[in-house]
């Protein structure tokens, strides 16, 4: 987590202005804004349906929006500034070299299923050029120690748990040492039992300054973890702060509802 000084000092680590995404005449976005600063936690909360997932998408320019722009350590994603104002999309190789500055940690884990999970985490360093073969896997088994899987490193993902291959793919994002990871309902498509374990991984990351932007249902561990909450519903920023006052004081009556059927 950051401090307020910090947030106020530093710049951001992440802008998204004036977002619109559309799919036919469905609005997923509608015209968000938000800065997230480094070091600070920001948790997504909403109903299904609101727009959560497309922002993250929209961040990591795996999905294009319609109108606005998305930067990253003052960097725009996915385009670049052209004549007279306009934004210019950038090569496919130029987007992929971008998105190595960003973690992203799905739903369902994404590993590649024929590596061995020190294989997965080293992949990225190498494929970048960002580290030798050695350097990479090294870098990959202090991760795997790291999210408490250092004794994994030979086994395949079919062989582990849920939350052990949600662990990998977490260690996975911080191989490239991005400057702000994305959490995609992390827990999502764990059974109970093993949800736990990948939310104590992301609270160390919290505690640790990492940057971080989270979507989850987990309203708990919202609060716990993160420096601010931004709720979403229709595509909008309905209201963001601390979760202090989100959850115990909304303003909004939409938040009261949606607080009120959840918690």
């Amino acid at each position: 987590m950051t401090t307020a000084d910090t947030l106020e000092t530093t710049p951001a680590a992440l802008e998204v202005r004036n977002v619109h995404k559309w799919y036919g005449t469905h609005r997923v976005l509608d015209g968000i804004d938000l800065t997230v600063r480094p070091g600070e936690v920001v948790a997504v909360i909403g109903p299904s349906g609101s727009g959560k997932s497309t922002l993250l998408r929209v961040v990591n320019h795996l999905e294009k929006p319609e109108i606005g722009h998305v930067s990253v350590g003052g960097e725009l994603i996915g385009v670049k500034r052209a004549g007279g104002g306009r934004l210019k999309e950038l090569s496919e190789r130029a987007i992929l070299a971008q998105r190595s500055r960003i973690g992203f940690v799905f739903q369902n884990f994404n590993l590649f299923p024929h590596l061995t999970v020190l294989d997965n985490v080293a992949a990225a360093p190498v494929a970048t050029g960002r580290l030798t073969g050695a350097q990479a896997r090294e870098r990959a088994r202090e991760l795997l120690t790291r999210v408490g899987l250092g004794d994994r490193g030979d086994a395949y993902p079919r062989r582990l748990s849920g939350g052990q291959q949600q662990r990998v793919a977490i260690a996975r994002a911080l191989a490239l040492r991005p400057g702000i990871i994305l959490f995609d309902e992390p827990t999502s498509a764990l059974d109970p039992e093993l949800v736990g374990e990948v939310l104590s991984v992301i609270k160390d990351l919290a505690t640790s300054g990492t940057t971080l932007l989270i979507v989850t249902h987990e309203i708990g561990f919202a609060r716990e973890v993160a420096d601010r909450i931004v709720f979403l519903d229709g595509g909008r920023i309905v209201e963001q702060g601390p979760p202090s006052v989100v959850l115990d004081a909304p303003r909004h009556d939409r938040t009261r509802d949606f607080l009120s059927k959840v918690l």
